[in-house]
């Protein structure tokens, strides 16, 4: 596991002014795991409030893999993720692949609309609590379009 989500968004602020305005955007892309929710809501608002962007992923970043194929609107513990990855895939999911986004490029609309679909149910002032959400997609829809 990496940095909790508040530092995370702290390292970003500090390295956004130091890049003295050379970037349109800047991202946090950070998962909530088990960090608490108030830590996971605080970085969020911390970012916005600095004008960052924010991709995160409520409480695996594999939802959003998982989104390509199906619609999921019930929270399931990390390590199923990994059992439903392997299942939808007809293989042994890697986390970490290097191949993930070729295997998933082709079901990539999909994902964004069982993404927005699923933000869309929830209250956007509780992501901490809101399992599953996600909003990587607003960050690959920001890529496509730089494409």
């Amino acid at each position: 596991m990496g940095e909790n989500p508040s530092r995370l968004v702290q390292s970003a602020i500090k390295l956004k002014a130091e890049a003295d305005e050379e970037y349109d955007q800047v991202w946090c892309v950070f998962d909530r795991d088990d960090w608490p929710p108030q830590d996971f809501n605080n970085a969020i608002y911390k970012a916005e409030n600095h004008n960052l962007k924010v991709a995160y992923s409520n409480e695996a970043f594999e939802l959003w893999y998982v989104l390509h194929f199906e619609f999921l609107n019930t929270g399931i513990p990390r390590d199923d993720y990994i059992k439903k990855m392997t299942k939808l895939l007809g293989k042994k999911y890697q986390k970490n692949s290097d191949t993930i986004y070729d295997e998933l490029i082709n079901k990539q609309a999909t994902a964004i609309r069982n993404a927005e679909k699923l933000l869309a149910s929830y209250n956007y002032s509780t992501p901490g609590q809101d399992n599953p959400s996600t909003t990587v997609h607003l960050l690959v829809k920001e890529l496509l379009q730089s494409e």
